[in-house]
């Protein structure tokens, strides 16, 4: 690296930070969805903030496997791209649109039939029957999503970021505006409970939905090739190509957003409170995560670009610059955490034995951000590469084989609550930060050379 000029580093710095700007506030503003329907319904109580946290819990695993699927169209979008392939660009699109649709009915029906199984898993009453009404409006949300996630993969590809992060502003306003609508009941709307937050959020996601086609529609249009009169027909070659290269990246979504929901749910088994706290701290460890991750979606079209383009040198450069941004993010994030932690949870509830709580569990969360963001940023370096099994299989190990089950013991069997659990997660992010950074330097080492 130290052989590259100073002038390549300072430009391809300044593309990316052009590209991840952007895509770092559509990620936050995905994940602003789900902190002001947590904070909307705050003033129901904290049964209210628990069943919202297990809905979306149940909710979004199957959901991000399916996002996980689309994927690959970063890789083959971007790479495209970079060697001015603009015509497979739009086959990729449309073949991102054909398996968000044959996944969403088999994903439809293993939500629905999880929503059923609170009460049974052994949930308090008074969050598994508010969570299970949440969760069965929210599938609706599901097709819409997934159309959004492949048309955003295409959009990031071809380097139209901006307009994503438009769209997230407009849908996050709607969304602000039916959960004041529906969660009480405003201007003769009924008080739909956490079920008016559901559908505010299904509303808001097929405006996203049409939003991002109707902007790649008019991309394709603004170079010559309406996007539906050269609407290309399903390729299984090319369907099989992509779930080839987005299923270990839709396995590394489950194995970590999994394994997070997982600790939600063994939240549940202890009391509302320590519930309310978990979800008040993973929102925060899930806002900070979201820089990250958008920085992590510009390094796989970053890479992507240099590699289909031939310019190795450049991948590995917007590599590690990549990694630099997400993790000097996360640093600071994590003092921010250390800080100033019961403000922070003051801004969703004043309940006294949260406040209580919650401080501790934030000093957790700010312990393991660079950690969080090594890992993340790592994996969309990886992805711009085409490599997208080592992630699934650092999460895996990381996650399954040893951070959860040191969770459980230290929360279960030594009982330490809450804090336990958080303890376990914290050592996973460490040794799958390890394992992907390494990976990283080995393949763009190898790449760069080649």
């Amino acid at each position: 690296m130290s052989l590259a000029p100073k002038a390549a580093w300072k430009r391809e710095l300044a593309a990316l930070t052009r590209l991840a700007i952007p895509v770092v506030l559509s990620e936050l503003g995905w994940m602003a969805q789900g902190v002001v329907d947590t904070i909307m319904v705050g003033r129901l109580g904290p049964a209210a903030i628990g069943a919202v946290a297990l809905g979306n819990a149940i909710f979004y695993t199957p959901s991000l496997f399916g996002i996980g699927l689309l994927l690959g169209l970063d890789t083959l979008v971007a790479q495209a791209y970079g060697r001015k392939d603009y015509d497979d660009c739009h086959r990729w699109l449309a073949q991102g649109i054909y398996l968000a649709m044959i996944v969403t009915p088999p994903l439809m029906v293993l939500v629905f039939a999880a929503s059923f199984g609170f009460s049974p898993f052994g949930i308090n009453a008074s969050v598994a029957v508010p969570a299970a009404a949440y969760t069965r409006v929210l599938i609706w949300s599901l097709l819409p999503l997934l159309i959004y996630a492949a048309c955003r993969r295409y959009l990031q590809g071809v380097g139209q970021v901006s307009v994503i992060t438009a769209t997230y502003v407009l849908a996050n306003l709607l969304n602000w505006a039916g959960n004041w609508l529906l969660i009480t009941g405003h201007w003769g709307f009924p008080a739909m409970g956490v079920r008016g937050s559901a559908l505010s959020t299904v509303v808001a996601r097929i405006s996203m939905a049409l939003a991002l086609l109707g902007f790649a529609w008019r991309y394709e249009r603004s170079r010559g090739h309406p996007l539906f009169a050269h609407w290309a027909a399903p390729k299984f070659a090319q369907l099989r190509h992509l779930v080839r290269l987005g299923l270990p990246a839709a396995g590394q979504i489950i194995m970590e957003v999994g394994a997070w929901n997982t600790a939600t749910l063994s939240a549940g088994w202890l009391t509302p409170i320590a519930l309310a706290t978990h979800q008040i701290a993973l929102n925060y460890a899930s806002i900070t995560y979201m820089v990250p991750l958008g920085v992590s979606a510009a390094a796989a079209v970053s890479v992507g670009h240099a590699v289909g383009a031939g310019d190795l040198p450049r991948a590995r450069r917007a590599g590690w610059l990549s990694l630099c941004l997400g993790t000097g993010f996360m640093i600071l994030a994590g003092i921010v955490l250390l800080v100033i932690p019961r403000p922070l949870i003051e801004l969703f509830t004043h309940d006294p034995e949260v406040l209580a709580v919650g401080p501790s569990l934030l000093g957790i969360a700010a312990a393991f951000q660079i950690f969080d963001g090594i890992q993340t940023v790592a994996t969309g370096s990886l992805r711009g590469l085409g490599e997208t099994r080592t992630p699934m299989v650092a999460n895996f190990i990381g996650y399954w084989i040893l951070g959860l089950p040191l969770g459980f013991v230290l929360c279960f069997v030594f009982r330490w609550g809450i804090y336990g659990t958080w303890i376990g997660l914290t050592l996973a992010l460490v040794i799958i930060s390890i394992i992907l950074l390494r990976r990283w330097y080995l393949d763009s080492a190898r790449v760069s050379a080649a």
